[in-house]
């Protein structure tokens, strides 16, 4: 006989199967930008049901291993796009990064504050062509989804509903005009929609030359970066899955040329304190410089750029690509809300609002480091080691870099969320805590129970309090209720969680009698009493479709096409 929980799981499976946020819509997409950003937003608008069309002037994906770290943030937002245990493959659990000083002594290893506090190891090691492998194989075998290497960007027209895209076909020169709602840049460095947009970048270019060399069949066994802080030559070592290891070296006037690749015989003298080398066992070996530039607009009427397009920064701190992800792990469910009516367009304006301040953060954070760890000059290299084991000695020094509270976590102040104390995690992103689902009977990690769309927590509430908040279910598609101690939580058609480890209580602790206002993107919308919901849902009815500031743009696009010209 069929039990009640098993009914109730059937009626969510279904709900969740039947809303139409993940069914391929009428609207279309197009992502200009074949590497790990661009498939990565192609994969999230797939799965909040948009229709995608993504081109890359390139034949294929990469076969460079260019970034190599991938943190926990990242990871959970992989996994909303779709993207399963083939992650797992791909990644070597890390520990954070250990420091050493000019005596070639450690410092400290840096790690994080709390492991596994989005469900994911916190700094992961990876080779960028698997990463690109599998989210390219990922976003082909998606419904709505179109990915066309070999065809580039020409021509950009903004018209008041829509953009006309001009794109060409590398091989045969055929040209096509495309019709799409919106456009994402995610093409690079040189961004060619960056360049048709006539947006600039702000910052500066270093011409310090380094040689990044990927080898092959390493013996390092390490799973986390070493950064070696010795003037006569910074390096950095960061191992890999599978015997890949990444080196990084400063070089000295004249050992090498940025654009030409370095001689064999540099490489293998570097390399030595460490390891042989043979020539067949180098995967790649560059010499390269590095800027540190943001871009003066994110967003152009209905173009948007993301990654390297809109901030490039320098590599010492591992964040190039994980900024890129959270970029488009900010735009797409947006962009996909406004399309399906559910978003007045005006809330767009809120990406660049929301990932600028981070974004340019972490572009000075990069740069502190590089100056800092990786300085030429002895005596700061000494003051710079005295400094850090003196403050190693107390229990706050320890905290600030053994847990790299140097780095700041992304936190909102402005856009989509409801401030309502400065104690709350308003703008911060929702721990991901292991739970007990009392309806499946079974352990989950909390995003699979929220899934990739907004969702309405409710921390020990009581059953006539929902009925305070139903308007804000027009944006929560998943109610939950949950417990903090192990008794079952009454099911009222709703999911309902209990703390199963300690990790809820963690979470939800502080917020006990509240209801909780996640994004799609996992970051808390609003945290609020049930007396005091009207000013929550007065802000959230400014965000809604039809709302009286609903933007103009937001009109009915026209239907996207294709034409052969």
């Amino acid at each position: 006989m069929t039990s009640r929980a098993t009914v109730r799981m059937l009626v969510y499976e279904v709900r969740e199967l039947s809303d139409p946020r993940n069914m391929p819509s009428e609207h279309l997409v197009l992502v200009v930008g074949g590497g790990p950003v661009g498939l990565a937003a192609g994969c999230l608008l797939t799965v909040h049901g948009i229709r995608v069309l993504l081109v890359e002037r390139n034949p294929t994906t990469s076969d460079a291993p260019k970034a190599i770290s991938i943190d926990d943030e990242s990871l959970r937002m992989l996994k909303l796009a779709g993207l399963g245990q083939e992650l797992d493959r791909i990644i070597l659990p890390g520990t954070g990064t250990q420091y050493f000083g000019c005596d070639g002594r450690p410092l400290f290893r840096a790690g994080t504050p709390e492991p596994f506090r989005f469900g994911h190891p916190f700094k992961n090691p990876f080779a960028q062509p698997e990463l690109e492998g599998v989210l390219c194989s990922t976003l082909r075998g998606r419904s709505g989804a179109q990915v066309r290497f070999g065809c580039e960007l020409t021509d950009l027209n903004q018209r008041p509903d829509h953009v006309e895209a001009e794109v060409r076909d590398v091989n045969t020169g055929t040209t096509e005009t495309v019709h799409a709602d919106y456009v994402v840049a995610c093409d690079g460095g040189r961004s060619i929609v960056r360049e048709l947009l006539h947006v600039g970048m702000t910052g500066r270019s270093y011409d310090d030359p380094w040689l990044v060399a990927d080898v092959l069949g390493d013996p390092h066994r390490e799973r986390y970066g070493l950064h070696y802080g010795d003037p006569e030559r910074p390096c950095v070592i960061i191992p890999g899955v599978r015997g890949r290891c990444r080196y990084e070296f400063l070089l000295s006037r004249g050992e090498g040329e940025p654009a030409q690749p370095p001689a064999f015989e540099l490489t293998q003298r570097l390399l030595a304190p460490y390891r042989s080398i043979r020539a067949d066992q180098i995967e790649r070996a560059v010499v390269y410089t590095f800027n540190a530039v943001v871009a003066d607009r994110w967003q152009v009427e209905r173009v948007f750029l993301a990654g390297d397009a809109a901030h490039m920064m320098p590599p010492f701190a591992g964040q190039g690509l994980n900024s890129g992800l959270r970029d488009v792990g900010n735009l797409a469910w947006k962009l996909a809300d406004v399309l399906h009516g559910r978003l007045a367009a005006s809330v767009l304006s809120s990406y660049e609002t929301e990932r600028r301040s981070h974004a340019e953060a972490t572009v000075g954070l990069s740069e502190r480091l590089g100056r800092i760890v990786f300085t030429t000059s002895r005596s700061r290299a000494r003051l710079r080691d005295i400094a850090i084991r003196m403050a190693l000695r107390s229990q706050r020094g320890r905290r600030y870099f053994e847990q790299m509270r140097y780095r700041r976590p992304p936190r909102l102040d402005d856009g989509l969320i409801v401030r309502s104390g400065t104690d709350d995690p308003v703008g911060t992103a929702l721990r991901q805590p292991r739970v007990f689902d009392v309806s499946a009977h079974r352990a989950r990690l909390l995003d699979d129970v929220t899934g990739n769309g907004w969702s309405l927590i409710g921390v020990e509430i009581a059953e006539d309090w929902w009925q305070r908040v139903h308007e804000l279910t027009r944006l929560a598609g998943t109610e939950i209720d949950i417990g903090l101690d192990i008794s079952p939580v009454p099911a009222h058609g709703r999911y309902a969680l209990t703390d199963l480890d300690g990790g809820a209580i963690k979470a939800f602790e502080g917020l006990r009698g509240r209801f909780v206002l996640v994004r799609p993107d996992r970051v808390v919308a609003a945290v609020f009493a049930p007396d005091n919901a009207d000013p929550v849902i007065a802000s959230v009815r400014q965000w809604l479709a039809g709302s009286p500031i609903t933007d103009p743009a937001a009109a009915e696009p026209a239907p996207p096409q294709m034409e052969v010209r």
